[in-house]
């Protein structure tokens, strides 16, 4: 039967102690899944019954690995796995220094990579299929100035979204990418900040431009990536796999 409810099911959500991932763990949990939050910072509060709390660098293989299998100690299985975490990085293509092109790729690229690796593995062997969201960014389908190690990172997601798909489909795990446009985070605070530095623009200004681009005429919130999220965790997506959805209060339209 065609439901939001995810009762029984158990979610993985990287990058999830603060803005979009956090808002995307409380919809799952809301929508009545059982929740691992993952985070590279270490979280103080307790576990529950439908939440577990894990420190992890998803840029480490080891640290993956022995995450996954917390998480199947502690719920049994693993059902919707959610690739969040990210970083941004900015300066002009020529300026772009080597370490934030590779901390960048490390952690938007790699970080989805090595997670869903781990978590494929446990899918198959329960042999019921699963849900895949990459968060991408609308960056994975244009370029924006300043932002060059971000835009490719996010086209490198959408890119592997696309194979993941084709490949993992006769396994019944649908992955699917979501791509949200200008969002209401610290990481895009911080953003405006830099680029307006780098740009002589003070950051009202940068704000005030980020508002025009969008038809809608604001700017998004966590909430508003994170209904999408529980709308493809959901079986209403179980014949969709392979997309990239956009987000971006109509920003972007392809």
């Amino acid at each position: 039967m065609l439901t939001m409810d995810l009762t029984e099911k158990v979610a993985i959500v990287t990058g999830g102690a603060n803005g979009i991932g956090k808002s995307i763990a409380d919809a799952l949990r809301y929508s009545k899944a059982k929740v691992a939050v993952v985070d590279v910072h270490k979280n103080h509060q307790n576990n529950e019954d439908d939440l577990l709390f894990i420190q992890a660098d998803v840029t480490d293989k080891n640290d993956v690995e022995k995450m996954v299998e917390q998480v199947i100690s502690y719920f049994g299985k693993v059902d919707i796995l959610v690739n969040n975490a990210g970083i941004s990085t900015m300066d002009y293509f020529v300026d772009i220094k080597e370490e934030d092109w590779d901390k960048t790729m490390e952690v938007n690229v790699k970080g989805v990579q090595l997670c869903s690796q781990a978590v494929v593995k446990k899918m198959k062997n329960q042999g019921d299929g699963g849900k895949i969201i990459n968060i991408a960014s609308q960056a994975g389908k244009n370029g924006y100035r300043l932002m060059g190690s971000y835009v490719a990172s996010k086209h490198a997601v959408i890119g592997l979204t696309k194979v993941m798909a084709l490949e993992l489909a006769q396994d019944q795990i649908n992955v699917n990418a979501v791509c949200p446009g200008i969002v209401e985070t610290s990481m895009k605070h911080r953003e405006r900040a830099i680029g307006g530095k780098l740009r002589g623009l003070d950051e009202e200004a940068i704000k005030e431009e980020d508002f025009s681009q969008v038809p809608l005429g604001r700017t998004g919130t966590p909430e508003d990536v994170a209904y999408v999220v529980i709308f493809l965790a959901s079986t209403f997506t179980d014949y969709m796999t392979g997309q990239a959805i956009n987000v971006t209060g109509g920003m972007t339209m392809h």
